[in-house]
């Protein structure tokens, strides 16, 4: 059966503050946090004279460590070069190497008629790697090529460093981030509308990247942005007003919130007099008076239970921080920006020209009304300057990607961010494709609604439970076991379906192919994962014991392989957090399983005589395996 697990810029500018009568939701803990470092990726500044405590230093990814190691031969082969990164990647070649240096061309383009007594990039390479400190960790090197330096890792260090792992946990593995501050922007559904399957991937792959950014230390803000604010909302008021004069109103009164939306909606297009109403109910809104300030109040406190219903089964925490909070910020920010001289006059309205694009970024409307561009110049600001955020990531469909894109260069141009890429503070717009049904166009129900993403979810759950109780499940678990079971695969699946791919594409949604058993789904790993602690159950052994007093021992290519594999998981996470994309993670987890199975197809394991070394293998990669889960907001199952 299975087993679930419970698991920079200036001090704040008095511009800024809020109007003597602040919006409702202006009364806000504000949250300040210090700037941390400056440069990315990691410069490593050690001395050759501290080569032997440089060489010992075991912290930091496997690419990491190697680097410090070529860092001290990179000094002492080219002093007068300052300054110069080692360049390690996975050897192209697995025949050649597990590593290799690739300094040796860049190098010697930089230093070939400087008088150098070196005649090509080999002998540059063949210095760098004569000049290598004695490393526990490197057990041969050898040249190729133009000066390639293919280095293989030593087996018994390798083995060495899982087990180190085991007895200090998984989290000594984190990678260290240039940030000490982010802000993921996700989800953000608006309020008075369903969260629909659009809001899937937003999600999904917000809460992944957040948790990852949360493995690697740093502290993430998980901001939900929802759309709590505009004219909308005076259309709604009014109509909410006409249905219960009294103001006494709860869920059950209204119903389907997506219903009594799209109903309001209607009435404002179709009715003069009630349009006229609502425009003026906006009016009352933002000014402030009580009665308008409690409906609006009630619809957003209806929409967020909705919203909840959604994060409880994807195990998705935020803080929301919607529309309504930066509203108060706007006219102070665009102050500013005028001051800077960037906001000009056109066609009634006011905007900021951007170089290179056909239309300008509106901030004022022409009937003096504020926009998401306003709104998200004010929200940026206010990451900035009162949460010190260092990395901004917004995550949205790609769709949105040219918005941001003018928006991020408006605030360049107003000194907000570096124009360097690779400093910080900085911004990232994480944009995703569709999901689409079978039929190539986006999911859809068959009444051609946009599906809502709580109804897909529990669709997800309901077809595994199904498969379950077919497998005759229900007779060997509780009632319990079996819903957090269905529950576990069925979200894991659909999570793990939208992860795997590169967000920026399209994929298409199929429950037969993400329920699947076999192949790159999430039931196949959940399935690998719980047999593996099979495994290790099946021994007998106490595997604590078996971590202080048992030695792992890579002596077959299999083991090696895998061993490899299992100490390459913090430079994917580093690659995945740099890069924004969850897909590499996944990548690395289906290669895990794949990579064990190998192992277990040659290496037997319970009863052989290697079985202490081997089931701490095993501990090792469900150990992996299950952080793995963690970042991709999976709950493992430890029984089949």
């Amino acid at each position: 059966m299975f087993i679930i697990e419970k698991s920079f810029l200036s001090p704040r500018l008095s511009l800024l503050r809020p109007a003597p009568h602040p919006h409702p939701l202006w009364s806000r803990n504000r949250i300040l946090k210090e700037a941390f470092r400056r440069n990315f990726p990691v410069k490593w500044a050690h001395s050759t004279s501290t080569m032997a405590d440089t060489t010992k230093d075991d912290t930091g990814s496997l690419k990491e460590q190697l680097a410090k190691v070529f860092e001290v031969s990179l000094k002492v082969t080219v002093p007068d070069e300052p300054e110069v990164l080692p360049l390690i990647a996975p050897c192209s070649r697995k025949e050649a190497g597990d590593y290799q240096c690739n300094n040796a061309m860049s190098l010697w383009s930089k230093i070939k008629g400087k008088g150098t007594d070196y005649k090509g990039p080999q002998p540059v390479g063949q210095a760098i790697m004569r000049n290598l400190p004695a490393s526990d960790m490197i057990e041969s090197c050898s040249i190729a090529g133009p000066g390639f330096i293919n280095v293989k890792l030593s087996t018994q260090w390798i083995a060495k460093s899982i087990q180190k792992m085991l007895i200090d946990g998984i989290d000594t593995w984190a990678p260290k981030l240039p940030v000490k501050t982010a802000v993921v922007d996700f989800s953000s559904p608006n309020i008075a509308k369903e969260m629909h399957v659009g809001h899937l991937r937003s999600t999904i792959i917000g809460d992944t990247l957040a948790r990852m950014l949360e493995y690697s230390k740093v502290d993430v803000l998980r901001r939900n942005h929802v759309g709590d604010w505009g004219t909308q909302f005076g259309m709604l008021i009014e109509f909410l007003f006409e249905k219960f004069p009294d103001g006494k109103v709860n869920d059950q009164d209204i119903g389907e919130l997506e219903v009594f939306y799209k109903a309001s909606k209607q009435r404002f297009d179709g009715d003069a007099a009630f349009k006229e109403r609502a425009q003026q109910a906006v009016v009352s809104l933002q000014g402030g008076e009580e009665k308008y300030r409690k409906a609006w109040a009630q619809i957003c406190e209806i929409s967020r239970k909705g919203f909840e219903k959604v994060y409880q089964r994807l195990g998705v925490h935020l803080e929301e921080k919607g529309e309504s909070f930066y509203n108060p910020f706007i006219p102070g920010t665009l102050d500013l920006l005028r001051q800077k001289g960037l906001i000009e006059e056109s066609e009634g309205a006011q905007v900021i020209f951007i170089e290179g694009k056909k239309i300008p970024l509106i901030v004022v409307k022409r009937d003096g009304g504020f926009n998401y561009a306003s709104t998200d110049l004010a929200a940026l600001w206010y990451r900035l300057n009162e949460e010190k955020a260092e990395w901004i990531i917004y995550v949205t469909d790609v769709g949105q990607r040219e918005h941001f894109e003018m928006f991020f260069t408006a605030a360049k141009r107003a000194g907000w961010l570096p124009t360097d890429e690779n400093k910080h503070p900085k911004t990232s717009h994480v944009g995703f494709g569709l999901v689409l049904g079978d039929d190539g166009k986006r999911f859809r129900t068959r009444s051609t609604e946009v599906v809502k993403l709580v109804d897909l979810l529990d669709e997800a759950k309901t077809r595994c439970k199904a498969a379950l109780v077919e497998r005759g499940k229900a007779a060997e678990w509780t009632p319990e076991e079996l819903e957090q079971t269905a529950e576990a695969v069925g979200y894991g699946a659909v999570k793990y379906a939208d992860l795997k791919n590169n967000r920026l594409t399209n994929y298409t949604f199929n429950f037969d192919q993400m329920l699947n058993d076999k192949g790159n789904t999430a039931v196949y790993l959940l399935y690998a994962h719980a047999r593996i602690c099979s495994i290790i159950r099946k021994s007998g052994k106490d595997i604590e014991e078996l971590k202080r007093e048992g030695q792992i021992k890579l002596e077959k290519d299999e083991e090696r392989k895998l061993g490899l594999h299992l100490l390459q998981f913090p430079e994917v996470v580093e690659e995945a957090c740099t890069n924004l994309l969850p897909n590499v993670l996944c990548e690395y987890l289906y290669d895990l399983s794949e990579k064990f199975t190998s192992f277990y197809s040659e290496c037997q394991v319970v009863g052989s005589a290697e079985e202490t070394s081997r089931l701490l293998l095993c501990e090792a990669t469900a150990v992996v395996m299950r952080k793995c889960f963690h970042l991709l907001g999976i709950t493992p199952v430890y029984k089949i």
